[in-house]
């Protein structure tokens, strides 16, 4: 699909007197990669949800292309949205390749069982997964399993990607590894995130929220400012030059506490 909008439009979320996002407008085009960021808490993985239509706003209105998502059937959904979150438990006895193919049962009966092969193989290819393709997933690392599932979700052949902490759990190498994947997948995503340093080599475009609510977007540039980083995270932000690299690196790190001139002193 050439032409790929999806718009929120002020949407909340509440449950009884607790508001988890408080009026949000957030907007996303063919291509782009939005990374959603703020402290625990903030209502980033409820935004993502009501995104990607598993969670329906209490108030504003959410669109793909111009259609109300919640007039979507789920069937339309899962042609169009394919979603990796944190609660995926399959049978650790199922091997890799079978649960790749269960991306596939949004279009049974569209294609061929030759055409859905062929997208299976690959999409095991782009998520680089192909050569364990016959190991139970009992058997996977974390960072494999997170390549399984997207390729799970590439199986799809979604219009928009949403990832809910994909690298929650891994180490920092496997972290970088996973997001550079999928920045190179050319697919239009919307992730949650965690690790700041990974969000500008990641992101095209940045939603900050903070205490349910939307209160930066725009570029790495825009949103990740001394100023807001400050505000939102508590955190320093440096822009350092790589020392052997052409690029830009953005360092965070802990303010410096302030200590009373008193506090040093201590007695014998």
């Amino acid at each position: 699909m050439s032409h790929i909008q999806l718009d929120a439009t002020a949407v909340s979320y509440k449950t009884g007197t607790h508001i988890l996002v408080d009026a949000a407008s957030v907007g996303i085009r063919c291509g782009a990669r939005l990374a959603i960021i703020g402290p625990n808490g903030a209502g980033k993985s409820t935004l993502l949800r009501m995104l990607a239509g598993l969670l329906p706003p209490t108030s504003g209105g959410i669109s793909f292309n111009g259609k109300i998502i919640g007039t979507m059937s789920p069937l339309e959904r899962a042609r169009q949205f394919a979603f990796v979150g944190q609660a995926d438990a399959p049978d650790q006895q199922l091997l890799v390749e079978d649960y790749v193919s269960l991306g596939r049962i949004p279009h049974l009966g569209v294609f061929t069982r030759t055409i859905d092969r062929e997208i299976v193989e690959d999409s095991m290819e782009r998520a680089r997964i192909s050569h364990f393709r016959r190991r139970a997933l009992g058997s996977l690392s974390g960072g494999e399993r997170q390549r399984m599932q997207l390729a799970r979700a590439l199986a799809q052949q979604p219009a928009i990607l949403f990832l809910d902490e994909p690298t929650n759990h891994l180490d920092p190498k496997a972290r970088s590894e996973l997001l550079l994947l999928v920045a190179g997948l050319n697919v239009t995503t919307i992730a949650v995130l965690h690790d700041l340093p990974l969000v500008a080599p990641f992101a095209t475009h940045v939603a900050v929220m903070h205490s349910a609510q939307l209160v930066a977007s725009g570029t790495p540039d825009e949103t990740l400012t001394p100023r807001i980083v400050s505000d939102v995270f508590d955190l320093d932000v440096l822009r350092l030059r790589h020392p052997s690299r052409q690029r830009d690196l953005m360092v965070f790190e802990a303010p410096e506490p302030i200590h009373d001139a008193h506090s040093h002193s201590r007695s014998i």
